[in-house]
């Protein structure tokens, strides 16, 4: 289970990356506006889904509670994008052109997703460290019993 949470950060990190590259070619596209931010807006809701998923996979997995918190605080925090974006909006349905309330409260969509990038990476980070099982005889500081191999051992063994 830990693995495939493992597996589930790396893809929700993909998916955020692909998020920040999509919101710059809609950004760029000469297409109308709703049609030039589709695939960004799509994406979105995957990138909503995924940590649910993720938490509830945790959960199960019995993954430390703090790991379980982030996953869903990438959650919240793709909520949060969805809040945004409609203050933005409602801020610009005013009417006045000359406005830029809207555009000064877009501009945390992009703030909270650097936020959303860097607990994906903490938490992909800490699943992966998770999902490695642990290696036998590999202790911190294993004393001189410790057997000394390649360049290092023929410093380390006494001349004869």
């Amino acid at each position: 289970m830990r693995k495939v949470f493992a597996g589930l950060a790396g893809l929700l990190m993909l998916a955020v990356v692909a998020q920040f590259y999509l919101a710059a070619s809609g950004a760029f596209s000469t297409a109308p506006h709703d049609e030039s931010f589709r695939p960004h807006r799509t994406l979105g809701y995957v990138i909503f889904l995924l940590p649910v998923l993720m938490t509830i996979v945790a959960a199960v997995a019995r993954m430390p509670g703090r790991l379980i918190g982030m996953a869903g605080l990438v959650a919240g925090l793709a909520a949060v994008q969805a809040v945004i974006v409609a203050v933005a909006k409602a801020f610009n349905d005013t009417g006045d052109t000359s406005t830029t309330a809207g555009q000064l409260v877009f501009g945390l969509h992009a703030i909270n997703g650097l936020a959303i990038m860097a607990v994906a990476v903490r938490v992909a980070r800490q699943a992966r460290a998770l999902s490695r099982p642990a290696v036998a005889g590999r202790r911190a500081g294993a004393g001189n019993d410790a057997e000394v191999s390649g360049p290092a051992a023929e410093t380390a063994q006494p001349a004869s």
